[in-house]
Protein backbone atom coordinates (compact mmCIF):
# COMPACT_ATOMS: atom_id res chain seq x y z
CA UNK A 1 0.00 0.00 0.00
CA UNK A 2 1.32 3.40 -0.70
CA UNK A 3 2.16 5.27 2.28
CA UNK A 4 0.07 8.43 0.58
CA UNK A 5 -3.37 5.69 0.74
CA UNK A 6 -1.58 4.31 3.93
CA UNK A 7 -1.63 8.06 5.88
CA UNK A 8 -5.30 9.35 4.10
CA UNK A 9 -6.81 6.23 5.75
CA UNK A 10 -5.64 6.92 9.34
CA UNK A 11 -6.81 10.81 8.51
CA UNK A 12 -10.09 9.33 8.18
CA UNK A 13 -10.17 7.42 11.46
CA UNK A 14 -11.62 9.81 14.14
CA UNK A 15 -9.67 10.43 17.46
CA UNK A 16 -11.16 11.66 20.84
CA UNK A 17 -10.40 15.25 20.19
CA UNK A 18 -11.08 15.31 16.24
CA UNK A 19 -14.85 13.69 16.45
CA UNK A 20 -16.23 16.69 14.94
CA UNK A 21 -14.40 16.65 12.21
CA UNK A 22 -15.69 12.48 11.99
CA UNK A 23 -19.03 13.74 11.76
CA UNK A 24 -18.63 16.10 8.71
CA UNK A 25 -16.88 13.19 7.71
CA UNK A 26 -20.12 11.38 7.87
CA UNK A 27 -22.22 14.21 6.93
CA UNK A 28 -20.47 14.53 3.18
CA UNK A 29 -20.53 10.61 2.50
CA UNK A 30 -24.22 10.59 3.50
CA UNK A 31 -25.21 13.61 1.43
CA UNK A 32 -23.31 11.98 -1.37
CA UNK A 33 -25.49 8.76 -1.27
CA UNK A 34 -27.99 10.69 -1.05
CA UNK A 35 -27.52 12.95 -3.78
CA UNK A 36 -26.31 9.66 -5.81
CA UNK A 37 -29.50 7.71 -4.95
CA UNK A 38 -32.06 10.41 -5.99
CA UNK A 39 -30.82 10.53 -9.18
CA UNK A 40 -30.45 7.17 -9.91
CA UNK A 41 -34.17 6.58 -8.73
CA UNK A 42 -35.59 9.53 -10.67
CA UNK A 43 -33.79 8.78 -13.67
CA UNK A 44 -34.67 4.91 -13.47
CA UNK A 45 -38.47 6.59 -13.22
CA UNK A 46 -38.08 9.09 -15.71
CA UNK A 47 -36.83 6.33 -18.02
CA UNK A 48 -39.62 3.89 -17.01
CA UNK A 49 -42.14 6.57 -18.08
CA UNK A 50 -40.45 7.01 -20.86
CA UNK A 51 -40.40 3.85 -22.32
CA UNK A 52 -44.00 2.90 -21.26
CA UNK A 53 -44.94 6.14 -22.99
CA UNK A 54 -42.83 4.64 -26.09
CA UNK A 55 -44.81 0.82 -25.73
CA UNK A 56 -47.93 3.01 -26.21
CA UNK A 57 -47.44 4.83 -28.74
CA UNK A 58 -45.27 2.06 -30.91
CA UNK A 59 -48.43 -0.61 -30.01
CA UNK A 60 -51.13 2.23 -31.36
CA UNK A 61 -49.13 3.74 -34.11
CA UNK A 62 -47.46 2.48 -37.23
CA UNK A 63 -43.29 2.60 -37.27
CA UNK A 64 -43.49 4.41 -40.59
CA UNK A 65 -46.38 6.32 -42.58
CA UNK A 66 -46.58 6.48 -46.20
CA UNK A 67 -48.92 9.83 -47.71
CA UNK A 68 -49.67 10.87 -50.65
CA UNK A 69 -49.67 14.97 -51.16
CA UNK A 70 -52.52 16.51 -52.04
CA UNK A 71 -55.60 13.53 -51.68
CA UNK A 72 -55.98 9.82 -51.19
CA UNK A 73 -54.04 7.20 -52.57
CA UNK A 74 -55.53 5.25 -55.51
CA UNK A 75 -53.38 1.99 -56.18
CA UNK A 76 -52.53 1.70 -53.16
CA UNK A 77 -51.57 -1.72 -53.95
CA UNK A 78 -48.73 -1.37 -55.83
CA UNK A 79 -47.03 0.90 -53.29
CA UNK A 80 -47.79 -1.88 -50.57
CA UNK A 81 -46.42 -4.65 -53.27
CA UNK A 82 -43.26 -2.20 -53.58
CA UNK A 83 -42.58 -1.35 -50.12
CA UNK A 84 -43.07 -5.09 -49.16
CA UNK A 85 -39.69 -5.29 -51.16
CA UNK A 86 -38.08 -2.70 -48.96
CA UNK A 87 -35.23 -4.32 -46.52
CA UNK A 88 -35.83 -3.51 -43.15
CA UNK A 89 -39.38 -3.36 -43.39
CA UNK A 90 -41.47 -6.08 -41.90
CA UNK A 91 -45.55 -5.68 -42.46
CA UNK A 92 -47.53 -3.30 -44.12
CA UNK A 93 -50.95 -2.48 -43.99
CA UNK A 94 -53.12 0.27 -45.66
CA UNK A 95 -55.34 2.80 -43.86
CA UNK A 96 -58.25 5.32 -43.81
CA UNK A 97 -58.05 8.08 -41.57
CA UNK A 98 -60.98 11.07 -41.30
CA UNK A 99 -62.61 13.43 -38.73
CA UNK A 100 -66.02 12.45 -37.94
CA UNK A 101 -68.78 13.23 -35.65
CA UNK A 102 -70.00 10.25 -33.15
CA UNK A 103 -73.44 11.01 -31.60
CA UNK A 104 -75.26 9.01 -29.03
CA UNK A 105 -78.58 10.15 -27.98
CA UNK A 106 -77.87 14.07 -26.66
CA UNK A 107 -73.85 13.07 -26.58
CA UNK A 108 -72.06 14.45 -29.37
CA UNK A 109 -67.81 14.07 -29.86
CA UNK A 110 -65.09 14.89 -32.33
CA UNK A 111 -63.43 11.58 -33.34
CA UNK A 112 -60.39 10.42 -35.87
CA UNK A 113 -62.06 7.33 -37.59
CA UNK A 114 -59.31 4.63 -38.92
CA UNK A 115 -60.18 2.41 -41.41
CA UNK A 116 -58.29 -0.73 -41.16
CA UNK A 117 -57.89 -4.11 -43.24
CA UNK A 118 -58.09 -6.32 -40.09
CA UNK A 119 -55.89 -9.25 -41.82
CA UNK A 120 -53.21 -7.12 -42.04
CA UNK A 121 -53.53 -4.36 -39.15
CA UNK A 122 -52.56 -7.11 -36.81
CA UNK A 123 -49.22 -7.65 -38.46
CA UNK A 124 -48.49 -3.52 -38.14
CA UNK A 125 -50.43 -2.60 -34.67
CA UNK A 126 -50.84 -3.87 -31.02
CA UNK A 127 -54.78 -2.46 -31.56
CA UNK A 128 -55.88 -5.94 -31.69
CA UNK A 129 -53.52 -6.79 -28.09
CA UNK A 130 -55.89 -3.41 -26.83
CA UNK A 131 -59.43 -4.86 -27.00
CA UNK A 132 -60.82 -5.09 -24.30
CA UNK A 133 -64.26 -6.44 -25.46
CA UNK A 134 -65.24 -7.89 -28.98
CA UNK A 135 -62.61 -9.02 -31.92
CA UNK A 136 -61.03 -7.59 -34.64
CA UNK A 137 -62.28 -9.37 -36.87
CA UNK A 138 -65.86 -8.62 -35.87
CA UNK A 139 -65.58 -5.58 -37.65
CA UNK A 140 -65.83 -7.61 -40.93
CA UNK A 141 -68.89 -9.23 -39.69
CA UNK A 142 -72.04 -7.45 -40.07
CA UNK A 143 -74.16 -8.25 -36.85
CA UNK A 144 -77.65 -9.32 -37.11
CA UNK A 145 -80.36 -6.85 -37.59
CA UNK A 146 -82.61 -5.39 -34.92
CA UNK A 147 -85.76 -6.25 -34.36
CA UNK A 148 -88.06 -4.18 -36.92
CA UNK A 149 -85.07 -3.20 -38.48
CA UNK A 150 -84.42 -4.29 -42.09
CA UNK A 151 -81.39 -3.37 -42.62
CA UNK A 152 -77.68 -4.95 -40.59
CA UNK A 153 -75.26 -2.13 -39.28
CA UNK A 154 -71.54 -2.50 -39.76
CA UNK A 155 -69.16 -2.68 -36.75
CA UNK A 156 -66.97 -0.26 -34.90
CA UNK A 157 -64.70 -0.38 -32.34
CA UNK A 158 -63.95 3.04 -30.05
CA UNK A 159 -61.87 3.30 -26.95
CA UNK A 160 -62.96 3.21 -23.64
CA UNK A 161 -62.95 6.98 -22.39
CA UNK A 162 -64.93 7.33 -25.70
CA UNK A 163 -67.38 5.09 -24.78
CA UNK A 164 -67.58 6.41 -21.00
CA UNK A 165 -68.12 10.12 -22.47
CA UNK A 166 -71.12 8.66 -24.91
CA UNK A 167 -72.06 6.23 -22.50
CA UNK A 168 -72.14 3.25 -24.69
CA UNK A 169 -71.38 -0.77 -24.60
CA UNK A 170 -71.09 -3.18 -27.02
CA UNK A 171 -73.69 -3.97 -28.95
CA UNK A 172 -75.09 -0.01 -28.88
CA UNK A 173 -76.00 1.89 -32.19
CA UNK A 174 -74.47 5.12 -33.07
CA UNK A 175 -74.43 7.51 -35.46
CA UNK A 176 -71.37 8.16 -37.89
CA UNK A 177 -71.12 12.13 -39.15
CA UNK A 178 -69.27 13.17 -41.99
CA UNK A 179 -69.17 16.97 -42.56
CA UNK A 180 -67.67 15.61 -46.20
CA UNK A 181 -71.37 14.85 -47.33
CA UNK A 182 -73.63 15.07 -50.57
CA UNK A 183 -73.82 18.73 -52.35
CA UNK A 184 -77.85 19.20 -52.60
CA UNK A 185 -79.32 22.33 -53.97
CA UNK A 186 -79.18 23.62 -50.32
CA UNK A 187 -75.36 23.15 -49.84
CA UNK A 188 -73.22 20.33 -48.25
CA UNK A 189 -75.38 17.87 -46.40
CA UNK A 190 -73.38 16.03 -43.67
CA UNK A 191 -73.57 12.52 -44.78
CA UNK A 192 -74.79 10.09 -41.62
CA UNK A 193 -74.65 6.20 -40.88
CA UNK A 194 -75.79 4.16 -38.13
CA UNK A 195 -73.17 1.74 -36.78
CA UNK A 196 -72.49 -0.72 -34.25
CA UNK A 197 -70.10 -1.00 -31.35
CA UNK A 198 -68.76 -4.20 -31.91
CA UNK A 199 -65.33 -3.76 -29.42
CA UNK A 200 -63.82 -1.93 -27.03
CA UNK A 201 -60.05 -0.86 -26.40
CA UNK A 202 -57.97 0.58 -23.89
CA UNK A 203 -54.53 1.62 -24.64
CA UNK A 204 -53.80 3.50 -21.46
CA UNK A 205 -53.78 7.02 -23.06
CA UNK A 206 -56.21 9.03 -22.12
CA UNK A 207 -55.52 10.75 -25.95
CA UNK A 208 -56.20 7.50 -28.05
CA UNK A 209 -58.53 6.05 -26.04
CA UNK A 210 -60.70 9.48 -26.22
CA UNK A 211 -60.56 10.10 -29.80
CA UNK A 212 -60.21 7.00 -31.77
CA UNK A 213 -62.69 5.08 -33.68
CA UNK A 214 -62.15 1.46 -35.99
CA UNK A 215 -63.87 0.46 -38.60
CA UNK A 216 -63.39 -1.87 -41.62
CA UNK A 217 -61.42 -0.59 -44.64
CA UNK A 218 -64.27 -1.01 -46.90
CA UNK A 219 -66.89 0.44 -44.72
CA UNK A 220 -64.85 3.12 -44.69
CA UNK A 221 -64.18 3.78 -48.18
CA UNK A 222 -67.83 3.17 -48.69
CA UNK A 223 -68.72 5.81 -46.18
CA UNK A 224 -66.30 8.58 -47.36
CA UNK A 225 -67.23 7.60 -50.47
CA UNK A 226 -63.08 6.58 -51.56
CA UNK A 227 -63.63 4.05 -53.69
CA UNK A 228 -60.83 1.37 -54.22
CA UNK A 229 -58.28 4.35 -52.59
CA UNK A 230 -57.02 4.65 -49.07
CA UNK A 231 -55.17 8.05 -47.33
CA UNK A 232 -51.82 5.85 -46.95
CA UNK A 233 -50.42 3.02 -45.60
CA UNK A 234 -48.44 1.57 -42.72
CA UNK A 235 -45.44 -0.45 -42.28
CA UNK A 236 -43.74 -2.11 -39.39
CA UNK A 237 -39.99 -2.12 -39.15
CA UNK A 238 -37.35 -4.29 -37.58
CA UNK A 239 -35.32 -1.40 -35.80
CA UNK A 240 -37.42 1.45 -34.30
CA UNK A 241 -34.55 3.43 -33.41
CA UNK A 242 -33.30 3.47 -37.14
CA UNK A 243 -36.41 4.62 -39.27
CA UNK A 244 -34.56 8.04 -40.33
CA UNK A 245 -32.65 6.13 -43.08
CA UNK A 246 -35.40 3.64 -44.13
CA UNK A 247 -37.72 6.96 -44.39
CA UNK A 248 -35.27 8.28 -46.77
CA UNK A 249 -35.12 5.12 -48.59
CA UNK A 250 -38.34 4.71 -48.97
CA UNK A 251 -38.64 8.80 -50.17
CA UNK A 252 -36.22 7.95 -52.58
CA UNK A 253 -38.09 4.76 -54.33
CA UNK A 254 -41.44 6.11 -54.51
CA UNK A 255 -40.38 9.42 -55.18
CA UNK A 256 -43.02 12.25 -55.91
CA UNK A 257 -46.11 12.31 -54.69
CA UNK A 258 -45.36 9.81 -52.27
CA UNK A 259 -43.68 10.78 -48.73
CA UNK A 260 -43.28 8.93 -45.51
CA UNK A 261 -42.77 9.86 -41.59
CA UNK A 262 -41.39 8.14 -38.88
CA UNK A 263 -43.04 7.51 -35.34
CA UNK A 264 -40.41 9.88 -34.28
CA UNK A 265 -41.48 12.59 -36.31
CA UNK A 266 -44.65 12.26 -35.91
CA UNK A 267 -44.68 12.75 -32.10
CA UNK A 268 -40.75 15.02 -31.62
CA UNK A 269 -42.83 17.11 -29.56
CA UNK A 270 -44.00 14.59 -26.72
CA UNK A 271 -40.12 12.90 -27.10
CA UNK A 272 -38.55 16.29 -27.08
CA UNK A 273 -40.50 17.14 -23.71
CA UNK A 274 -39.66 13.75 -21.80
CA UNK A 275 -35.55 14.16 -22.97
CA UNK A 276 -35.56 17.61 -22.34
CA UNK A 277 -37.19 17.18 -18.70
CA UNK A 278 -35.04 14.18 -18.20
CA UNK A 279 -31.70 16.14 -18.55
CA UNK A 280 -32.92 18.88 -16.35
CA UNK A 281 -33.70 16.71 -13.69
CA UNK A 282 -30.17 15.09 -13.79
CA UNK A 283 -28.49 18.72 -13.21
CA UNK A 284 -31.16 19.70 -10.80
CA UNK A 285 -30.31 16.98 -8.50
CA UNK A 286 -26.47 16.66 -9.25
CA UNK A 287 -26.57 19.51 -7.17
CA UNK A 288 -27.49 17.28 -4.63
CA UNK A 289 -23.83 15.97 -4.88
CA UNK A 290 -22.75 19.49 -5.52
CA UNK A 291 -23.72 20.15 -2.28
CA UNK A 292 -22.52 17.20 -0.75
CA UNK A 293 -19.00 18.08 -2.08
CA UNK A 294 -18.60 21.49 -0.27
CA UNK A 295 -18.78 18.95 2.89
CA UNK A 296 -15.97 17.13 1.84
CA UNK A 297 -14.03 20.23 0.70
CA UNK A 298 -14.66 21.50 4.39
CA UNK A 299 -13.54 18.62 5.86
CA UNK A 300 -10.37 18.12 4.54
CA UNK A 301 -9.95 22.25 5.18
CA UNK A 302 -10.01 21.15 8.69
CA UNK A 303 -8.19 17.45 8.54
CA UNK A 304 -5.17 20.10 6.90
CA UNK A 305 -5.73 22.73 10.05
CA UNK A 306 -5.40 19.94 12.70
CA UNK A 307 -3.11 17.85 10.93
CA UNK A 308 -0.20 21.19 10.37
CA UNK A 309 2.07 19.61 12.43
CA UNK A 310 2.57 15.82 11.14
CA UNK A 311 2.13 17.71 7.36
CA UNK A 312 5.47 19.24 8.72
CA UNK A 313 7.01 16.92 10.54
CA UNK A 314 6.41 14.46 6.41
CA UNK A 315 8.06 17.40 4.72
CA UNK A 316 11.00 17.62 6.89
CA UNK A 317 11.53 13.79 6.64
CA UNK A 318 11.61 14.52 2.80
CA UNK A 319 7.94 14.13 1.38
CA UNK A 320 7.36 16.24 -1.44
CA UNK A 321 4.00 18.92 -2.18
CA UNK A 322 2.88 16.41 -4.54
CA UNK A 323 2.83 13.09 -2.10
CA UNK A 324 1.14 15.74 0.71
CA UNK A 325 -1.54 16.39 -2.08
CA UNK A 326 -2.08 13.37 -3.28
CA UNK A 327 -2.75 12.14 0.68
CA UNK A 328 -5.55 14.96 1.10
CA UNK A 329 -6.88 14.06 -2.02
CA UNK A 330 -7.49 10.43 -1.93
CA UNK A 331 -8.68 11.33 1.81
CA UNK A 332 -11.85 13.20 -0.21
CA UNK A 333 -12.10 10.49 -3.02
CA UNK A 334 -12.35 7.70 -0.61
CA UNK A 335 -15.15 9.47 1.08
CA UNK A 336 -17.06 10.53 -2.09
CA UNK A 337 -16.28 6.64 -3.70
CA UNK A 338 -17.83 5.31 -0.52
CA UNK A 339 -20.63 7.91 -0.56
CA UNK A 340 -21.23 6.74 -4.33
CA UNK A 341 -21.34 2.82 -4.03
CA UNK A 342 -23.46 3.20 -0.92
CA UNK A 343 -25.82 5.69 -2.99
CA UNK A 344 -25.50 3.30 -6.11
CA UNK A 345 -26.44 0.07 -3.98
CA UNK A 346 -29.31 2.16 -2.42
CA UNK A 347 -30.17 3.74 -5.57
CA UNK A 348 -30.62 0.40 -6.80
CA UNK A 349 -32.26 -1.25 -3.91
CA UNK A 350 -35.27 1.29 -4.44
CA UNK A 351 -35.48 1.63 -8.01
CA UNK A 352 -35.92 -1.82 -8.91
CA UNK A 353 -38.46 -2.33 -5.98
CA UNK A 354 -40.20 1.07 -6.02
CA UNK A 355 -43.26 -0.13 -7.00
CA UNK A 356 -44.21 -2.66 -3.64
CA UNK A 357 -41.95 0.29 -2.33
CA UNK A 358 -44.70 2.75 -3.17
CA UNK A 359 -47.69 0.19 -2.65
CA UNK A 360 -46.50 -0.12 1.16
CA UNK A 361 -46.05 3.52 1.75
CA UNK A 362 -49.21 4.22 0.55
CA UNK A 363 -51.04 1.12 2.64
CA UNK A 364 -49.14 2.84 5.71
CA UNK A 365 -50.36 6.34 4.81
CA UNK A 366 -53.33 6.03 3.33
CA UNK A 367 -52.82 8.66 0.77
CA UNK A 368 -52.15 7.94 -2.80
CA UNK A 369 -48.98 8.50 -4.32
CA UNK A 370 -49.71 7.10 -7.67
CA UNK A 371 -53.32 7.73 -9.11
CA UNK A 372 -53.59 4.55 -11.69
CA UNK A 373 -57.00 6.56 -12.98
CA UNK A 374 -54.97 9.72 -13.34
CA UNK A 375 -52.02 8.35 -15.01
CA UNK A 376 -53.24 5.72 -17.09
CA UNK A 377 -50.86 3.58 -16.16
CA UNK A 378 -50.96 -0.16 -14.30
CA UNK A 379 -47.88 -0.17 -13.13
CA UNK A 380 -45.49 2.02 -11.83
CA UNK A 381 -42.95 2.21 -14.15
CA UNK A 382 -39.01 1.81 -13.08
CA UNK A 383 -36.71 0.77 -15.41
CA UNK A 384 -32.70 1.24 -14.71
CA UNK A 385 -30.61 1.57 -17.54
CA UNK A 386 -26.71 0.71 -17.06
CA UNK A 387 -25.72 3.33 -18.79
CA UNK A 388 -27.43 5.94 -16.41
CA UNK A 389 -25.50 4.72 -13.47
CA UNK A 390 -22.24 4.89 -14.61
CA UNK A 391 -22.88 8.40 -15.80
CA UNK A 392 -24.24 9.24 -12.07
CA UNK A 393 -21.21 7.16 -10.45
CA UNK A 394 -18.59 8.88 -12.46
CA UNK A 395 -20.16 12.11 -11.94
CA UNK A 396 -20.32 12.20 -8.17
CA UNK A 397 -16.88 11.06 -8.30
CA UNK A 398 -15.53 13.42 -10.44
CA UNK A 399 -17.21 16.43 -8.64
CA UNK A 400 -15.66 14.64 -5.03
CA UNK A 401 -12.39 15.33 -7.07
CA UNK A 402 -12.72 18.13 -7.59
CA UNK A 403 -13.47 19.50 -3.93
CA UNK A 404 -10.49 17.62 -2.83
CA UNK A 405 -8.02 19.65 -4.97
CA UNK A 406 -8.03 23.33 -3.56
CA UNK A 407 -7.62 22.37 0.10
CA UNK A 408 -5.18 19.41 -1.05
CA UNK A 409 -2.80 22.43 -2.72
CA UNK A 410 -3.06 24.44 -0.12
CA UNK A 411 -1.57 21.57 2.25
CA UNK A 412 1.06 21.03 0.27
CA UNK A 413 2.35 24.63 0.08
CA UNK A 414 2.18 24.27 3.93
CA UNK A 415 6.06 25.39 4.90
CA UNK A 416 7.61 23.29 7.63
CA UNK A 417 9.41 25.67 9.70
CA UNK A 418 6.42 27.92 10.14
CA UNK A 419 4.72 24.89 10.83
CA UNK A 420 7.20 23.90 13.79
CA UNK A 421 8.25 27.19 14.89
CA UNK A 422 5.91 27.21 17.88
CA UNK A 423 5.78 23.40 18.25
Amino acid sequence: MPYELFIGLRYLKAKRKSTFISIITFISTAGVTLGVMALIIVLAVMTGFEESLKEKILGTNAHIVVLKSGGVMEQYDRVLAQLGKVKGVVAETPFIYSQVMLSSGNNVSGVVLRGIDTKTDPLVTNLHRSLVDGKLSDLDLAPPPLAGQASEKPGIIIGKELARNLNLYTGDTINVISPMGNITPLGMVPKMRQFRVVGIFNTGMFEYDSTLAYVSLGEAQDFLSLGNAATGVQLRVADVYHTGSLVREINRQLGFPYYARDWMQMNKNILFALKTEKMVMFIILTLIVLVAAFGIASTLFMVVLEKTKDIAILKSMGATGRSIMKIFVLEGLIIGISGTGLGVIGGLGVACNLEPIVDFIQRMTGFELFSKDVYYLDHFPSQVVPSDVLLVSVTAILISLVATLYPSWQASRLPPAEALRYE
